[in-house]
């Protein structure tokens, strides 16, 4: 099935990325939309998240910086399964600061 987000990446400033992070949150953004399973995405490194960020994952930019994204279709099983639905955009940046 094909893959939506809820919030349109444009609606991110760019800029604050630099050139190399925006080509790889360009790609993350299509492994996304194009993944049936989160165990299928393999570019970025993606990984569920722990303690306040518990139930998100995140997928790896440029530097510590990272796409965090929050399953809405069936949140509880894409952590124990991987399948994932739609996804929202939680963060872009560096939550490691």
């Amino acid at each position: 099935p094909r893959k939506t987000l809820s919030r349109d990446p444009s609606d991110f400033n760019h800029g604050l990325l630099g050139a190399n992070g925006a080509r790889k949150l360009k790609a993350r953004l299509a492994d996304l939309r194009a993944a049936s399973r989160m165990a299928d995405l393999r570019r970025g490194r993606p990984h569920p998240l722990a303690g306040n960020l518990d139930g998100l994952f995140a997928l790896e930019l440029d530097g510590g910086r990272r796409l965090v994204v929050r399953p809405i279709e069936n949140p509880s099983s894409a952590l124990t399964t991987g399948d994932i639905g739609a996804v929202e955009i939680v963060f872009i940046g560096d939550y490691h600061d």
